[in-house]
């Protein structure tokens, strides 16, 4: 059990320690070039959810999120002894959102840094890094396993 509050705070401080970094040493639309063609940092803020739909929602997110976080928890205690992979998704879900959910809350607003230079996605966070990773996991594992024609 100790282990999903680690890995969640892992993903919790991972996130904001570079929405820290970012807020702090770029102004913003900032871009920095890590690999450049590949991936660089641009400093943006958003004040809605993924892809900049929903703006200035502030009220709708942190009641959705505080829901998402307390049933994530309820579910995390039924299944923890015997599904470990499936909680370590849990784990980074409620991690990252946990991360967007402190800075809508408190800023009203998240900072997104990562920016795909070879195709055309939105800017995004460590959080939704954390939160996409985590939902993988949670699929795959929830995907039936078929062994000798039976599900």
């Amino acid at each position: 059990m100790l282990r999903f509050y680690i890995v969640a705070l892992f993903a919790f401080l991972v996130d904001q320690v570079t929405k820290w970094i970012v807020a702090t040493y770029m102004t913003i639309d900032q871009k920095i070039p890590f690999i450049p063609g590949l991936i660089g940092f641009t400093s943006i803020r958003n004040r809605g959810a993924a892809f900049g739909i929903l703006q200035n929602q502030r009220l709708f997110f942190v009641v959705l999120t505080s829901i998402v976080l307390v049933g994530i928890i309820i579910y995390f205690r039924k299944v923890y002894r015997e599904k470990k992979l499936l909680s370590y998704g849990l784990a980074l879900i409620f991690g990252g959102a946990l991360g967007n959910f402190i800075d809508r809350a408190f800023k009203g607003e998240v900072v997104d840094m990562l920016e795909f230079q070879f195709i055309d996605y939105p800017i995004f966070n460590m959080s939704d890094v954390f939160i996409f990773t985590g939902v993988f996991i949670v699929i795959i594992v929830s995907i039936p396993v078929v062994k000798n024609g039976q599900s």
